[in-house]
């Protein structure tokens, strides 16, 4: 029995890279149609008054936040989908976290793409922003990947789903030993 735990785990891990390869593919198919069809600054209605497609280069965070340390941001990314893959190796034994954990590696990664790949220069690269709603930050689909995942993740969390698929309690009993 302990050999099919050993198995499972191995065989489990592969069911991330489903929503892993949609949500890097989406945003990465999404990012070269804005720049093949749009200018920077380019604004496109879509649903009026509520969906435009608006093309800008972000250089920051979240709202163009620390638009000065765009290295900062890609080391960080870089260090969050390092462990996000090591939880969807390691770690993660259930669908709801291999499909939640896949797609928030999906959009770390297709940020990381933007940060290390596209100008001004490698790790200093400005992230593709494109869809604008009122009131609200310009994004792209990685970054609606990224906050629906740690909404779910959050979600998990708080019902008590464990990444092992173990009750919280037979964890909890499993430190009190070491």
């Amino acid at each position: 029995m302990a050999r099919d735990e050993q198995q499972a785990p191995q065989r489990a891990w592969w069911i991330a890279l489903i929503p892993l390869v949609v949500a890097y593919v989406a945003d990465l198919w999404s990012k070269e149609a804005v720049l093949a069809n749009m200018q920077e600054g380019d604004r496109i209605a879509v649903l009026e008054p509520i969906l435009t497609w608006h093309f800008i280069r972000n250089p920051g965070a979240a709202f163009s936040i620390g638009t000065e340390y765009t290295w900062l941001f890609t080391i960080i990314q870089a260090v969050g989908l390092i462990i996000v893959l090591y939880l969807i190796v390691r770690k993660a034994r259930t669908l709801p976290w291999l499909l939640t954990l896949g797609a928030l590696g999906g959009g770390i990664a297709g940020n990381l793409t933007d940060r290390l790949f596209r100008e001004p220069g490698f790790g200093t690269g400005h992230v593709i922003d494109f869809i604008a709603v009122p009131n609200f930050a310009i994004f792209n689909i990685a970054d609606s990947f990224i906050v629906v995942s740690i909404i779910v993740v959050v979600l998990l969390v708080m019902m008590g789903k464990t990444m092992d698929g173990r009750p919280e309690d037979s964890n909890d009993a499993e430190h009190a030993k070491r």
